[in-house]
């Protein structure tokens, strides 16, 4: 991983008043960069080959300037061009994907956030070693699928958006659907509704849910719409399905808003504090957006399967604020809440802070 004192060497060389928002045209692009113009910054835009004619269409959204690459590996040898445009990434599920964790790791530009945040994050097995240590509830983890005896959830690694997720519910099903190419982990299936909480951490901000060190804010919650999960039961039961060889998938296709019931809020603010105070533990803290996945069942328990340590795509819904981030601020979707902690950051002398 780039040494964090080479990035903040970097940065000196920047002029501080023409800082560029910059991420690759996808996921969360429009916010990132509707935000990034809210709050007076210029925005560059990644792609590969011709620009996105999409961004047309959006004029508000679309960045100032584009930056073509052949493909994304590219971007590790094009560090000095975007450094010479002040150029401060912002790190998505898709970016971080296309580049690789760990060649994102070694990227050599100012990133908002704290890339050690990527390795607890990536690797399921250290993720749940995180969240378990907080005192955070998860579903119950098997490491033999031969002791499959009740509906499990097979998850691959890596941010794929749901895809290649699916249930098994006995050893016989795994073998017929598992890729033993692929790193997975197995837990339990957890009935309940999904909710997928969107908070923001700021090391530097005072006023606010306080934590050991800065503030905690709750802008958003979603739900996925995913693939055929939602919909295959119209066409048969589930043995009939099973018979037919026809199974639910997880790929995440769009985003519903969601609204948690009032009384939640305590524990679901309680869950984001214990999180970000043991990523401060763990490896000097996790900064900005993350996103704790979880299932409310019928008793109101909260069961944590996944974190998401970035801004996740669930924010989209919410350019124009939500009933939420509405009570914090007018119209502050997670693209512009980043861009006004780096504003923050940067009047203050404190970059170093927040960019790694």
């Amino acid at each position: 991983m780039v040494e964090t004192q080479e990035i903040f060497k970097i940065l000196e060389g920047y002029n501080k008043d023409e800082l560029a928002i910059t991420t690759v045209c996808s996921h969360s692009s429009l916010q990132i960069f509707d935000g990034a113009r809210k709050e007076g910054f210029k925005t560059i835009g990644i792609c590969m080959g011709a620009p996105p004619r999409f961004y047309d269409a959006f004029p508000k959204a679309k960045p100032d300037e584009f930056f073509i690459v052949k493909n994304y590996k590219d971007i590790l040898s094009k560090t000095k061009e975007l450094a010479a445009k002040n150029a401060i990434i912002i790190p998505h599920g898709s970016f971080v994907e296309y580049l690789g964790a760990g060649n994102f790791q070694k990227l050599r530009l100012p990133t908002y956030g704290n890339r050690r945040v990527l390795e607890w994050e990536s690797d399921r097995e250290m993720s749940r070693k995180w969240l378990e240590s907080a005192g955070i509830k998860m579903p119950k983890q098997i490491k033999n699928p031969e002791d499959i005896d009740s509906p499990m959830m097979v998850k691959y690694y890596g941010a794929k958006g749901g895809m290649g997720f699916f249930v098994v519910k006995n050893y016989s099903d795994f073998k017929k659907r598992i890729n033993p190419a692929e790193k997975y982990t197995i837990q339990e299936f957890v009935l309940g509704t999904r909710y997928y909480m969107h908070y923001f951490y700021s090391p530097i901000k005072q006023d606010g849910y306080a934590l050991s060190k800065g503030t905690l804010e709750l802008l958003g919650i979603d739900r996925r719409v995913e693939s055929n999960a939602d919909e295959i039961f119209r066409i048969g039961s589930p043995t009939e399905l099973a018979e037919a060889e026809i199974y639910p998938t997880f790929v995440v296709t769009g985003n519903i808003p969601l609204i948690v019931r009032e009384s939640l809020l305590p524990r679901i603010f309680d869950m984001g504090e214990k999180v970000v105070e043991k990523s401060l533990e763990l490896f000097g803290g996790m900064i900005g957006p993350f996103c704790l996945e979880a299932v409310v069942t019928d008793t109101l328990e909260l069961k944590v399967f996944e974190i998401s340590a970035r801004i996740v795509a669930g924010t989209n819904l919410f350019i124009s604020g939500s009933p939420y981030s509405d009570l914090v601020d007018e119209n502050l979707s997670m693209g512009r809440r980043i861009a006004r902690e780096i504003k923050m950051a940067r009047d203050t002398d404190r970059l170093n802070e927040v960019l790694s």
